[in-house]
């Protein structure tokens, strides 16, 4: 199975992230390709496939500087996305309240309403919980393929 990761971040975290959940895919036998949104167009979705969209949030519920043009041209133009599968890591800080981890659900809403389907819940790590990020994602990754994926990775 190839899944690509959609990496959105302002400091280098989710980029981390990503890259600790490339290497546990990669061990389970899967290609896995990490991409920043600052690098790719929407044409990354093509004819369709899995991703994983990997992003901190900014401010207050903002998406990070390098996956605002990738986020705008998704609502502007709408794509279809009948054949994407998705799952979502985001990553905020608890304190702010309503806008906690805010650009990972901006992003679950609109590949949703552009007709992609998610596989399970969405991860949500608080910087403020003590958990290593990275810890946090690669066991979660390793349970969503085999949950959400089946054992030989078919969405």
């Amino acid at each position: 199975m190839r899944i690509k990761l959609l990496v959105g971040t302002m400091t280098g975290t989710a980029e981390l992230v990503a890259q600790e959940v490339q290497q546990t895919l990669q061990n389970g036998g899967h290609e896995a390709e990490v991409l920043m949104m600052d690098g790719v167009g929407i044409d990354v979705f093509g004819r369709g496939g899995v991703f994983i969209v990997c992003t901190s949030t900014h401010g207050y519920g903002d998406i990070p500087d390098n996956a605002v043009e990738f986020f705008e041209t998704l609502e502007r133009r709408r794509p279809r996305l009948d054949n994407v599968v998705y799952g979502v890591i985001a990553l905020g800080d608890g304190t702010y309240g309503e806008n906690f981890c805010k650009a990972g659900a901006r992003f679950d809403e609109l590949l949703s309403k552009l007709g992609a389907r998610r596989a399970g819940k969405p991860l949500q790590h608080d910087a403020n919980s003590g958990d290593v990020p990275e810890e946090v994602a690669t066991q979660w990754v390793a349970e969503w393929v085999q949950e959400h994926l089946g054992s030989d990775g078919a969405a």
